[in-house]
């Protein structure tokens, strides 16, 4: 259960447990939180994990929350996250999304902010985790998040590698990109045309040539503190590009080597695609 005040980060942390693999239900009406646990409960482990974003939004809805949060405590594993922040803060998040207060009425941004904490005050003093994030940027608050719910041994990055040909296009989605064509290509030399980088003879003709394997050792401790960084960060996904000309021999047999060094960086889960392997 994710609650607490108007501007304080709900949203942020709602895409962050989305990103952590929960199912996540917005300005749902706490009336309607049973029914979804319980379906959940019915679905036999399909949808293991839900977050439900509920607040003032509510409206006289919202007055039962309190006691619909017990019931479930009953028959199901529930912790509920309040958000709270300052008032200068709140404020200043207002102010720059140009939005009222739900309830502001025909007052202030203060006078809204007022009523809510009045009325959230016996759901935060009853909640079992409170974050202030008056000085946490979205980012910080989405990596608190993952530090409090994200699963035992869960990656802080996903990385694909993704093996490529200049002649077919740089992919558009590509963060990094690294250059191959510096080394022979092994489409010159006919018993190995044929081949792919998958195969133990292309590849291991690859990473013999002069400032291969230099490259592949250096460029993957360039590589680490930049992973550690994206975990600090909460960059959880990114895509490492390696090209050659025609994304078939050496930015394959690259590709395959960095894999198997990175997979033993901390925190990082590494995916291997290779996009124009079946190409003419």
């Amino acid at each position: 259960m994710v609650t607490g005040m108007s501007g304080a980060g709900r949203s942020t942390v709602g895409n962050a447990l989305e990103d952590l693999g929960w199912y996540v239900v917005d300005n749902l009406p706490p009336q309607m939180i049973t029914p979804l646990v319980e379906l959940a409960m019915k679905a036999a482990g399909t949808i293991p994990k839900i977050a439900a974003i509920t607040d003032v939004r509510g409206g006289r809805l919202f007055s039962d929350l309190q006691e619909i949060v017990e019931s479930l405590r009953a028959i199901s594993s529930v912790r509920v996250l309040f958000l709270e922040a300052t008032d200068d803060a709140l404020v200043r998040r207002f102010e720059q999304v140009r939005r009222p207060h739900p309830l502001q009425g025909d007052g202030t941004l203060l006078d809204g902010i007022g009523a809510e904490r009045a009325r959230m005050l016996e759901m935060r003093e009853s909640s079992d985790i409170i974050v202030d994030t008056s000085d946490l940027n979205i980012h910080q608050l989405a990596t608190k998040v993952s530090e409090l719910f994200a699963e035992a041994g869960a990656p802080g990055v996903q990385i694909t590698i993704v093996s490529f040909g200049f002649k077919y296009g740089v992919p558009t989605d590509a963060d990094l990109v690294a250059d191959m064509r510096f080394l022979p290509n092994p489409f010159w030399v006919p018993e190995l045309r044929g081949g792919t980088g998958l195969d133990p003879v292309v590849s291991e003709f690859v990473l013999a040539q002069e400032g291969a394997r230099d490259f592949v050792d250096a460029y993957a401790s360039a590589l680490e503190p930049v992973l550690a960084g994206y975990q600090r960060e909460n960059k959880r996904h990114a895509t490492l590009a390696i090209g050659c000309t025609g994304g078939k021999h050496r930015s394959v047999a690259v590709a395959e080597q960095l894999a198997t060094i990175i997979r033993g960086f901390p925190g990082v889960a590494v995916n291997v695609k290779h996009r124009d392997l079946g190409r003419e």
